[in-house]
């Protein structure tokens, strides 16, 4: 009983740090705002952390308790909000369309969840936030051009993400074996 509740006891604070961390990164982002969507990304690291060696229900307290601070501590809420509604959780559904379904099946998910998200953003940026809607562009095939653009970077996101979670895996989970022994 005491060696499951001391297991318990560094998952906790293991989560709790990472969600320490997290805001500060997304606190830097809001401070230097061409950091704002890198500080994102960069924050959403944590949480793939917290699936790998934490699992249960710690990547989701890390998820949520860093969207929750963010958005309340933080001044400028643009890395706040891309976090809560895009890339804190992106991790934990790359995990469930990867694991459980086909390759272009996973890819269809991911791409649908990236619009869903996108578009949410945009219309919660300038509903409550007060962001200034984008200018009318003097050619409508510019917005599908701006289109193109958003959907190669989250591909090139989606893959540098796996390739980050490759290396860490093999050859930096070692160390951290303390976190999960069973």
């Amino acid at each position: 009983m005491a060696t499951r509740r001391r297991k318990e006891t560094g998952r906790l604070t293991a989560a709790a740090v990472l969600v320490a961390l997290s805001v500060v990164l997304l606190a830097v982002g809001s401070l230097v705002e061409v950091l704002d969507l890198s500080m994102a990304a960069i924050a959403s690291l944590a949480v793939v952390f917290a699936v790998i060696e934490l699992r249960g229900k710690y990547p989701y307290l890390v998820f949520v308790a860093t969207a929750a601070l963010a958005i309340l501590l933080l001044p400028n809420k643009t890395p706040a909000l891309v976090y809560a509604l895009f890339a804190g959780y992106y991790p934990l559904l790359k995990v469930v369309f990867e694991k459980h379904f086909s390759r272009p099946v996973a890819w269809a998910f991911k791409l649908l969840s990236f619009f869903v998200s996108a578009v949410l953003i945009a219309f919660i940026a300038i509903k409550l936030f007060t962001v200034a809607p984008l200018q009318v562009l003097p050619y409508p095939w510019l917005y599908g051009l701006a289109g193109l653009l958003l959907v190669a970077v989250f591909v090139i996101y989606d893959i540098a993400l796996t390739r980050l979670i490759t290396f860490y895996l093999w050859r930096l989970q070692r160390h951290f074996r303390f976190l999960h022994k069973d």
